[in-house]
């Protein structure tokens, strides 16, 4: 049984979350260095022992310490070794707890990386952890897992909100923040204004430079950080836990003090540095312009950064604005977004520090249960059942296309074709054949006929569709995916050929539409090909040319018509003794011959290569259509 790992790696605290389908369905939390939440920083001691998370901090007589490189990742060349030394130290310790018995079990890590990171950037990243000895892993963005774990909290209740309305994801991280735009449970790309190196990472330093510059001991801490980065990494991790406390529940600290020491054991004498917040340092913290963001605050690049977003997403502006990461606690930030987004619902996970970790573990499993529904449709589409199902259905297809199509064509064709013979513009009966031929050929390629078409096309397929969610419905809920994914009715409305107007992003409703237009051109290229033609005009005993000598009959006497005027000149005068009121109303009656012939040459040949072709022709597109929704299915609500 697969061990899914979900590793949120970040630039300043890191945690893993795993789901074993045996114990639990729900990710749990792994202890790290004794720890749910480690510092992601990494030490080697003198020994040459790799140490990671605080200890690696402030551990003395280490010869090498590192921490915040993450955010270095693609600047840095450096970085990716540091990255490999901290991931070696994280599989070492789960390895040594049990919650990863050895690297040859049934395991999977999805590790998380910024969604700005392209495809490149994300194979280097995996290849870090893959020389690591880890198992297999794969790299995902850190949005989608936010996402997903947002879907899969029960108690936010906003799987609906998700799949079906358009979803803005902000990960505010330390050092990061990732805007993401879902749209029908699909990320989209979204570029936005500010900096990309946006992170609270920012909010702790300021907090740590302005307790420093207040110290009475300002010189010599600040030479303490100048000569060991690992006391200052441990003040700033300090600052960080404060600041979070603070940010937690402001109400609380706005009548209590928010206060911690630290004690800096450097030099001869120990130095004391207080950390302080209260709501006049947390408004410094929002607003003090620093050069790292081009002399702007974090405020002013978070709201650009929303407003671009907004712009970006201007069509269809998000409904729904989902916030995680440890500063999505400030309720500032939840403020920020309501004055930019003011129709959105504006939400925030209980433990948005461990969201994506928990996203990254379900993104495993969920994938895990998609292969194997993929799996699955490729056997129900290696068989037989959907051209059995088109089979069976082929008769219906064929009626109510004719049933639509002939008077439009009579209308359309036949009419105007027959005036030009009355008219002189047409030498001879037996000349009408080819140029009806032409004709209908051209009319059944116009919009207005591919719209006459879509109506027995959408009216059949919606009927073939219930057959078929008879073999899709298992399989869906065998892996717990929406059963609409694989629903042709999800995407067809109760009349017509109307593509639910809701649902236009949903899943496949682009396959859908091209499923309409491909079952149009088959019927487009079976009329076209022979039935439709050799009925309505097939040589002197064509139906058309037909009525016109019965007509002239009635008009001029049988005595003067013989079968040979079809292929004389008859003059003009002679062909305008045919009024065009009595040949509109006989249209009525070679509506229903051509019907008939249509329908009876449909039945003696459906065995043969006009049926034949159509059901083939059917069946892989519907298949193909099936195989472009299973693709696309990302985020069941499960």
């Amino acid at each position: 049984m697969t061990v899914f790992f979900g590793f949120d790696l970040g630039d300043a605290e890191s945690a893993v979350a795993t789901i074993d389908p045996v114990s639990s369905s729900a990710p749990q939390i792994q202890e790290l260095a004794g720890t749910k939440s480690i510092v992601t920083a990494y030490a080697y001691t003198k020994e040459g022992q790799l140490l990671i998370g605080e200890k690696a901090c402030y551990a003395p007589d280490c010869v090498t310490r590192r921490d915040r490189f993450k955010s270095r990742f693609l600047t840095d060349p450096e970085a990716a070794k540091d990255v490999a030394a901290f991931a070696s130290g994280v599989l070492a310790d789960l390895k040594r707890s049990g919650t990863l018995k050895n690297t040859d079990e049934d395991a999977v890590f999805y590790i998380g990386c910024p969604a700005g990171w392209d495809r490149n950037a994300r194979e280097e990243y995996r290849q870090i952890f893959a020389k690591c000895g880890y198992p297999p892993v794969r790299i995902v963005s850190e949005s989608r897992a936010a996402l997903v774990s947002a879907c899969q909290s029960r108690h936010l209740q906003i799987g609906y909100d998700i799949l079906h309305q358009p979803v803005l994801v902000i990960d505010i991280g330390s050092s990061t923040t990732d805007f993401a735009y879902i749209n029908g449970g699909k990320e989209e790309e979204l570029k936005t204004g500010g900096e990309v190196f946006l992170g609270g990472g920012i909010m702790d330093e300021i907090l740590l430079e302005e307790a420093v510059n207040s110290s009475p001991n300002r010189k010599r801490i600040q030479n303490a950080f100048e000569q060991s980065p690992a006391w200052y990494s441990y003040c700033d991790f300090a600052a960080r836990r404060l600041k979070e406390r603070y940010f937690s529940d402001e109400e609380y600290w706005a009548d209590h003090e928010c206060v911690q020491s630290v004690s800096i054991h450097w030099g001869m004498v120990p130095m004391k540095l207080t950390l302080r917040m209260n709501g006049e340092v947390a408004d410094h913290l929002l607003n003090k312009k620093v050069k790292r963001l081009q002399d702007r605050s974090f405020r002013e690049v978070f709201m650009e950064s929303l407003q671009q977003a907004k712009e970006n997403t201007a069509l269809q502006p998000p409904q729904l604005i989902f916030l995680t990461g440890g500063v999505s606690r400030m309720s500032v930030i939840r403020s920020w977004c309501r004055q930019v987004f003011g129709d959105a619902v504006v939400i925030c996970g209980m433990e948005p520090e461990f969201s994506v970790a928990r996203g990254l573990a379900y993104c495993a499993k969920i994938d895990d249960e998609l292969r194997q529904f993929k799996v699955d449709v490729d056997h129900l589409i290696a068989s037989s059942a959907v051209e059995t199902i088109v089979q069976d259905n082929i008769d219906t297809l064929y009626k109510n296309c004719v049933e639509t199509m002939v008077d439009p064509i009579l209308e359309h064709v036949v009419e105007p074709v027959v005036e030009h013979w009355r008219n002189g513009e047409i030498e001879r009966l037996s000349d009408i054949d080819s140029v009806l031929q032409k004709e209908v050929e051209n009319y059944l390629h116009t919009d207005d006929a591919r719209k006459r078409m879509a109506k027995p096309a959408s009216a059949w397929l919606r009927k073939v569709s219930y057959q078929l969610e008879d073999l899709t419905m298992p399989i869906c809920v065998r892996h717990h995916v929406p059963y609409a994914a694989l629903s042709l009715n999800t995407y067809l409305s109760a009349s017509d050929v109307t593509v639910r107007v809701p649902a236009q992003d949903l899943f496949a409703v682009k396959e859908i539409t091209w499923l309409i237009d491909g079952t149009i051109s088959i019927l487009v290229g079976m009329l076209c090909g022979g039935a439709g033609t050799a009925v309505i005009s097939s040589g002197p005993n064509g139906i058309v040319a037909g009525a016109l000598l019965s007509m002239l009959v009635l008009a001029l006497g049988k005595d003067q018509m013989q079968t040979a005027v079809l292929n004389a000149k008859i003059p003009k005068a002679v062909r305008k003794l045919i009024p065009r009121s009595y040949m509109h109303a006989r249209m009525g009656t070679v509506s229903k011959q051509v019907k008939g012939q249509m329908l009876k040459m449909l039945e003696e040949e459906k065995n043969d290569e006009i049926t034949d072709r159509l059901v083939r022709e059917l069946s892989q597109q519907i298949e193909a259509c099936l195989v472009h929704m299973a693709e696309v299915v990302e985020i069941p609500l499960g």
